[in-house]
């Protein structure tokens, strides 16, 4: 009689273990945050653990990049395009059981964009005249002049919605709308999220998800075969993924992220200021090779400074083929036959540092010797962002949408050309998708026929996902481990 009791107890106890398995997930992650504050910090780790999950915002981004619709369920604007009705969810609650309504949201606005804002991003927020709360579920948000990103630019992790009388502890306990609520943090080691039992949308599928920190490569790799960690996003050690591929237990996803990789040439500084110059270096480089040696072969190739996976991407790789004759031929008729000594300023990420040297192999084929200097993220923001020191640079650029830097004289890059800043003018005040892309694609052609930077290749995105986990995001339009979607096959 005690053998079938305990047959019947060690049965029960493997059905709870199998349920607990099909409900619960632990996620690795290469980055702890700082804290859980996502609009008072520039950190993409905060994001990764809170996006979407617990933060909600006026709307969201969709794994394709697309900005659908979040806490506002719909919204109207104003014919000169300066003012958005936003129709906000009725029935949405906080977690500490506060109902959302408009106050909520002009009080998230206003605290973004006021004088003391600690908020990363808060050029998002300088186009807002006021944010005026219509009545309870409406909110009205008139801009200084119209803003066509204005939609995109409230689906940011910086723009999300926050309760007034949680922000003394939003650090540390983060109270939001989203469908999972915060529940633990052990500090250096993991963050975990429940189910929000009254989210105001479709419930995951998870009960329970754990965030696990583990900085080390190799303890990432461990931690994988193990089975310690059910997916590691962005996984640390490319070299890995083959062994993992080869695994049937596990899928590898690989995905674009919004990291613009460029060798970025300094374009007041000679001989970068002449744009057969700039055309030679672009020619010397050997894309692929830099994506296979410095990257594993995860990457990829880009002509201009936009994401792949944006639907009005135009491919002009073709515009800078791999040519070192005519590349050779540029140069000495910008009146470098012999070439040119500059500076490699190298940033701390393997990007950088490996796809460095294989550049600087590749330039020395068409008579360019180059410096290198490897720097600290420090060093770097202060020698060549700030202190335009540099000939060349590698960098991957991650803010979603960034072609706008390319209407910014005083950019680290110093590209100045009053037809690119008066696209990128019109652009801001358009509201029109189909004007929206038009102008999108002439700005890509016009930077990349002005050879501005040498286009390296889209970062990828290579997260190592058991087998039986659907859902999680194959691409990063925003730095975002959205749970919402995800669940386990049976």
């Amino acid at each position: 009689m005690k053998t079938t009791l305990s047959l019947t107890t060690a049965m029960v106890l493997l059905a709870s273990a199998a349920s607990a398995a099909e409900t619960d997930v632990t996620v690795g992650l290469q980055l702890e945050p700082p804290h859980l504050d996502p609009t008072s910090a520039a950190a993409g780790a905060i994001d990764q653990v809170v996006y979407s999950n617990v933060f909600e915002g006026l709307t969201r981004f969709g794994p394709d990049g697309a900005v659908n619709a979040g806490l506002a369920e719909s919204w109207d604007i104003s014919d000169d395009g300066k003012t958005y009705t936003f129709k906000l969810r009725s029935g949405v609650k906080f977690h500490d059981g506060t109902d959302l309504d408009a106050t909520d949201v002009v009080f998230s606005l206003d605290r973004a964009r006021a004088e003391d804002s600690t908020n990363a991003q808060k050029a998002l927020f300088d186009g807002i005249e006021s944010a005026e709360a219509v009545d309870p579920t409406t909110v009205k948000v008139t801009l200084k002049a119209p803003q066509g990103n204005f939609l995109f630019n409230m689906a940011w992790g910086d723009a999300v919605i926050v309760a007034p009388e949680s922000i003394e502890n939003i650090k540390t306990n983060p109270v939001g709308t989203g469908a999972f609520t915060f529940a633990d943090w052990k500090q250096g080691d993991s963050i975990t999220i429940a189910r929000n039992p009254d989210y105001w949308g479709e419930a995951p599928a998870l009960d329970e998800a754990t965030f696990k920190f583990i900085s080390d490569p190799t303890a990432a790799f461990g931690a994988m075969m193990a089975g310690d960690v059910d997916a590691f996003y962005g996984y640390p050690a490319p070299e890995n993924l083959a062994q993992f591929e080869a695994d049937p237990r596990f899928n590898v996803l690989s995905g674009s992220t919004e990291g613009e990789t460029i060798l970025a040439m300094n374009n007041k500084l000679e001989p970068f200021d002449d744009v057969r110059v700039r055309k030679a270096v672009s020619m010397a480089i050997d894309r692929q090779a830099i994506i296979d040696g410095a990257m594993f072969g995860y990457g990829t190739p880009i002509g201009t400074h936009f994401a792949p996976h944006n639907s009005d991407y135009v491919d002009l790789t073709a515009n800078t083929p791999f040519d070192p004759s005519a590349a050779k031929a540029l140069l000495a008729e910008a009146g470098y036959p012999d070439g040119f000594e500059t500076t490699l300023k190298l940033p701390p990420p393997s990007y950088a540092r490996r796809g460095g040297e294989i550049i600087a192999a590749q330039l020395r084929e068409i008579g360019i010797e180059t410096e290198i200097s490897n720097l600290e993220w420090a060093q770097w923001l202060e020698q060549v962002f700030r202190g335009y020191d540099f000939g060349l640079t590698i960098v991957s650029h991650t803010e979603p949408m960034d072609i706008g830097i390319y209407a910014r004289p005083e950019y680290y890059f110093q590209y100045d050309n009053p037809d690119m800043q008066a696209l990128i003018k019109n652009l801001d005040v358009e509201n029109d998708p189909g004007v929206r892309a038009s102008i999108l694609q002439k700005a890509q052609e016009t930077i990349s026929n002005d050879f501005v930077n040498g286009y390296l290749f889209q970062l990828a995105l290579t997260s190592v996902v058991d087998a039986k986990l659907n859902g999680i995001w194959e691409n990063a339009p925003t730095q975002a481990v959205d749970l919402t979607g995800v669940s386990w096959s049976e």
